[in-house]
């Protein structure tokens, strides 16, 4: 008769009944011996409480948190792309999208201590008067429209990911200095961390524009999944903020109105989305006819609103049809670095969409200087933000100015701070004596 008994039960049966005298030396004393149970327990125990001072253990920690994290984003997607999208599952699908902002909110800036901050760009410091990055897939030629256009050296080799660091270079364009950056070439999941991705797109999140470069012999879908990674990090390309205003306050609950007709969002799937982020009382209008993701934008309030350019390189090796294609892609420039064709049509649109204003300054009793102009921003080009872009101290000492040109009538007009200049002004400042 043999009975299934386990291999501790069958050693103390060995030690008790002494079945076999020449075994007895060798087996252990069975009363030291902690029971099987306790075993298990006690490596759970050891396997679950790693040293905390131990840098190992906390950088193991913070790897599990992160993909604990990544695998509740990939659930939420899921479950999104398995829902149907109608008036029945808004509100639903509204919730769904506040928790996979705030995930990866909590992916990006981790509230971890020690180990570093996530999302730190590469150390480049901003020069010039505007700074426009190249962002794409490796090995579609970013380096080499680098060097054409800057004449910086950038390394370029016919393998992928050649560049490996930011490499800065300078324009000189209409007597502005424009600062381009050659950034590492991207992967699919940049955004969470892969390949460097993060220190990628945390340096594109301080450019004025992005140049996304495309290889035009490579699938157009290339570009929709650039612009996910760029989203995933809160870029928003060639959009304006939304149109509605978001105030919090200490009660009255949650007041919604709107002065247009949503198709998109009601006042349950708007309560879902506060609740998440713990709003209970607040005042919510819309312009226009808002979703979702537009109220969560404007909650989360880390995103950042920047003009992009599609460059599609080497259109030396596709035929006239495939461009004439390509040709219907909107903020499009076509271009081959290689053969620098039409880098000056790339420049002129880069150009346009920093929208600056050139500003000439003119000393008393001497011809104006049009070979360093002043360069401001479109949105803020008063004279009292030319003033400050010359001298902060210029504004105390301001008592009016006289301008030439097309925003004026006379030639000159005697301006105060508030007059707003453009392009291609002459400005000569009184000061007070």
């Amino acid at each position: 008769h043999l009975e299934k008994i386990s291999p501790w039960a069958f050693l103390r049966r060995l030690k008790t009944k002494t079945l076999n005298p020449l075994l007895e030396p060798s087996l252990p004393d069975l009363a030291s011996l902690p029971h099987p149970h306790q075993l298990s327990r006690a490596s759970e125990k050891q396997a679950n409480l790693p040293e905390p001072s131990s840098p190992r253990a906390a950088s193991h920690l913070r790897a599990a948190a992160m993909a604990t994290v990544m695998q509740k984003i990939k659930d939420i997607e899921d479950e999104m792309a398995r829902t149907q999208k109608n008036k029945a599952t808004a509100h639903h699908l509204g919730l769904l999208k506040a928790k996979l902002a705030k995930l990866r909110r909590e992916l990006l800036t981790p509230t971890s201590k020690g180990g570093g901050g996530a999302g730190e760009g590469f150390d480049v410091t901003k020069s010039g008067d505007a700074r426009v990055g190249l962002v794409g897939f490796p090995s579609v030629g970013k380096s080499t429209l680098l060097n054409k256009l800057t004449g910086t050296f950038s390394e370029v080799a016919a393998y992928e990911f050649t560049t490996l660091t930011c490499i800065p270079g300078v324009i000189m364009y209409k007597g502005a200095k424009i600062q381009l950056l050659d950034l590492p070439g991207i992967i699919e999941g940049a955004k969470d961390g892969k390949g460097r991705g993060r220190q990628v797109i945390s340096t594109a999140r301080t450019c004025n524009v992005i140049l996304i470069v495309l290889d035009a012999i490579k699938p157009i879908t290339h570009k929709r999944l650039i612009e996910k990674e760029l989203e995933g990090f809160g870029i928003r390309l060639n959009k304006t903020p939304p149109n509605l205003t978001f105030r919090k306050k200490e009660k009255g609950g949650i007041n919604f109105t709107s002065t247009v007709t949503n198709t998109h969002l009601d006042l349950e799937t708007v309560k879902a989305i506060c609740s998440e982020y713990r709003i209970h009382n607040a005042d919510i209008s819309l312009r226009y006819d808002a979703t979702a993701d537009d109220l969560i934008d404007v909650i989360e309030g880390s995103r950042i609103y920047t003009p992009c350019i599609y460059v599609v390189n080497k259109i030396d090796q596709i035929t006239l049809e495939e461009l004439e294609i390509l040709d219907k892609l909107p903020h499009y420039c076509p271009i081959s670095a290689h053969l620098e064709w039409n880098l000056d049509g790339l420049l002129e649109k880069v150009w346009e969409y920093l929208d600056l204003v050139r500003i000439y300054t003119k000393p008393k009793g001497l011809n104006p200087d049009y070979e360093d102009p002043v360069i401001v921003s479109s949105k803020k080009k008063t004279v009292e933000d030319f003033c400050n872009r010359i001298h902060k101290d210029m504004v105390k000492q301001f008592k009016y100015a006289l301008v030439w040109g097309s925003s004026v009538k006379h030639k000159p007009q005697r301006v105060g701070k508030e007059h707003e200049l453009e392009d291609e002004d002459v400005v000569q400042i009184i000061k007070k004596i």
